[in-house]
């Protein structure tokens, strides 16, 4: 059976985080595994706090997994401080890697930092080149540009600057745009492809970007190339929210398993 590893912190909730990640994980037939970057204290509602993990220790996570499995996709999200991030960089750096991705998380839906501020320029540094694709949302991408974004040319002009940044392909998620509502933006280096699909009107979007990065990596465990399996998360994503659970007092989760149950 093909495995993936999801590097990132635990939602308690169910709908984000490494527990999104293995629930797509499953729902593409691969199976998940993971190396516990934070413990957050969260709901539906919002995040009350985020305690992260030793750094040694999610180093030590990572090798011990690749020490003893085989990982065909690796999918990072939560990397929260300077720490992390050089631990993550260095047991990735000393394996031979499979595909990665990179969904870097800042800040959650209700607003509070997942990402250090002095991180950041070392997550561009670290990670960005040993990801074969990252996928910010445009929050995360007007951070890392420095800029607002407003419609396509900007989304397409923030995955240049991106790209341009170190990572090797690049998705702006667009799904926070309300002038380009339900459309994403895939950036090879030489050629962006729209992905567009009918927008979702719901407020059960817990976990969007940690299952839509996820279920990039999923296809590519299975041996997808990179274009295929934007392709194949976009439309995934899509039926998730379409099918999304009306679960606890805030913003739902996805149903991962729609395509099952």
């Amino acid at each position: 059976m093909h495995t993936a590893l999801s590097i990132a912190g635990s939602d308690p909730s169910g709908g984000a985080g490494i527990q999104a990640d293995i629930k797509t994980f499953h729902a593409h037939g691969v199976y998940g595994i993971s190396a516990v970057t934070a413990i957050t204290v969260q709901n539906t509602k919002k995040i009350y706090s985020v305690h992260e993990i030793n750094a040694d220790i999610v180093y030590d996570q990572i090798l011990k997994l690749f020490e003893d499995i085989e990982i065909q996709a690796i999918k990072i999200g939560i990397v929260y401080d300077e720490g992390q991030i050089k631990a993550v960089a260095k047991a990735l750096k000393s394996i031979k890697l499979p595909p990665v991705v990179l969904d870097p998380v800042m800040i959650s839906k209700s607003g509070y930092p997942l990402l250090k501020k002095n991180a950041i320029d070392l997550m561009v540094h670290h990670l960005f080149p040993i990801a074969d694709v990252v996928t910010p949302n445009i929050d995360e991408a007007e951070v890392l540009v420095k800029k607002k974004i407003d419609g396509i040319d900007g989304m397409k002009d923030a995955a240049n600057i991106i790209k341009d940044m170190g990572a090797n392909n690049v998705v702006i998620k667009g799904g926070h745009l309300k002038s380009a509502s339900g459309t994403d933006i895939f950036y090879d280096g030489s050629d962006f492809t729209i992905l567009r699909d009918k927008w979702i009107n719901t407020i059960n979007t817990h976990g969007t970007g940690c299952t839509f990065s996820s279920a990039i990596a999923a296809n590519m465990a299975l041996g997808e190339t990179l274009a295929a399996s934007v392709f194949k998360a976009k439309k995934y994503i899509t039926g998730a929210i379409k099918h999304s659970l009306s679960i606890g007092k805030g913003h739902g989760p996805l149903n991962h398993f729609y395509q099952i149950i």
